[in-house]
């Protein structure tokens, strides 16, 4: 599997945005809306979590880049409305009894012809195996996964599937930590449980930088078009 981060996969993939209304489903801090801003896009932010829109809201514009709340299978988003629809690491998020609801809706507000981008980090990997003591996504991501061949019952059509080894970096264990155990309680309180193997992991799976601490993660792109 190659090596390329997800901005390089989606700069070879999606590129160029100039122009196109494209919704982020569960954008977090915004940083991919405000990537595709500076690339010319006009980005909606979709997120669920009260405390990541608080977040993304808080960090000063790029352009146009807007953020609201909503579910990927209620999206506050009018039919006919986005050129690009990306879940990026948020589907396996999507409660697994509405996956299908989710593509339908990501349908709903596509025009014809428009595409559906979703990066769905595999259950594998260094960057994994460190996350999996805290936070174990074995399971749902692998259900997930399965829940995208149901794509074309949403009316999509596969045009590209793409896997590559992504690279997640932190400044130091702490950034780790703030980032997993902001997930929810239950992670929070596995992390604390765990905190001595977790540790030791860190300093086993990472590679060090000037830039702090790497991951590898293997990653799987799908891009579908809407009929």
């Amino acid at each position: 599997m190659e090596q390329r981060t997800s901005k390089q996969v989606i700069e070879d993939v999606l590129m160029p945005v100039e122009g196109l209304n494209i919704i982020d489903v569960g954008c977090g801090d915004g940083a991919l809306a405000r990537m595709l801003t500076r690339r010319g896009a006009h980005v909606t932010g979709v997120e669920v979590s009260p405390r990541a829109l608080v977040r993304a809201q808080a960090i000063p514009p790029v352009g146009d880049e807007t953020y609201i709340q909503g579910l990927a299978e209620d999206l506050p988003v009018k039919n006919r409305s986005a050129d690009i629809v990306i879940f990026f690491n948020s589907f396996h998020h999507v409660d697994g009894a509405q996956w299908l609801v989710a593509l339908k809706e990501a349908a709903r507000v596509l025009v014809h012809g428009g595409i559906l981008y979703v990066s769905e980090p595999l259950a594998e990997g260094p960057y994994f195996d460190l996350m999996k003591p805290a936070h174990d996504e074995t399971d749902v991501r692998r259900r997930a996964l399965e829940a995208l061949h149901h794509a074309p019952d949403a009316g999509f059509v596969q045009e590209k599937v793409v896997s590559h080894v992504d690279t997640v970096t932190f400044r130091d264990f702490e950034a780790f930590h703030d980032r997993i155990t902001a997930i929810n309680p239950e992670t929070r309180t596995a992390f604390t449980e765990h905190e001595p193997e977790i540790r030791a992991n860190f300093e086993r799976l990472g590679q060090r930088s000037e830039e702090g601490w790497s991951f590898q993660q293997p990653t799987r792109v799908f891009m579908f078009r809407r009929n």
